[in-house]
């Protein structure tokens, strides 16, 4: 589960909401999260793929120039794995920073925490 949990967090950052290719994006929200997954995020609270579609593709079109880079490595605690990161140009200081928490059912997300930083990096 250990690495799972890892490969999850990863590919969710650059697959999910680093994918600027919707059609990509599509599968890999298919492939790595539950069909009732729930992501929690500061303008709420969305259920299932497509939501989690909706907004990942929102704001990736907001920033499409930006890269998602992981900082540090990631943790996991039985079922739930956490993995800091900092987005913004390429080569250039980040824009933002946060953290991911994902809750782990069956070897896919069921549920994704972003916890955004209020002060970049």
């Amino acid at each position: 589960m250990h690495d799972r949990t890892h490969q999850l967090l990863y590919r969710n950052l650059q697959e999910v909401f680093g994918e600027g290719d919707a059609t990509r994006r599509r599968a890999a929200i298919e492939e790595l999260y539950t069909e009732d997954c729930v992501l929690y995020v500061p303008p709420g609270i969305l259920v299932g793929h497509d939501a989690l579609d909706k907004f990942a593709g929102d704001l990736r079109a907001t920033h499409p120039h930006f890269a998602y880079t992981p900082h540090g490595e990631p943790q996991t605690l039985h079922n739930a794995g956490r993995l800091a990161w900092a987005s913004g140009p390429r080569g250039e200081a980040p824009e933002y920073t946060g953290l991911d928490v994902i809750i782990v059912r069956g070897e896919k997300i069921a549920a994704l925490y972003v916890f955004l930083d209020s002060d970049p990096a």
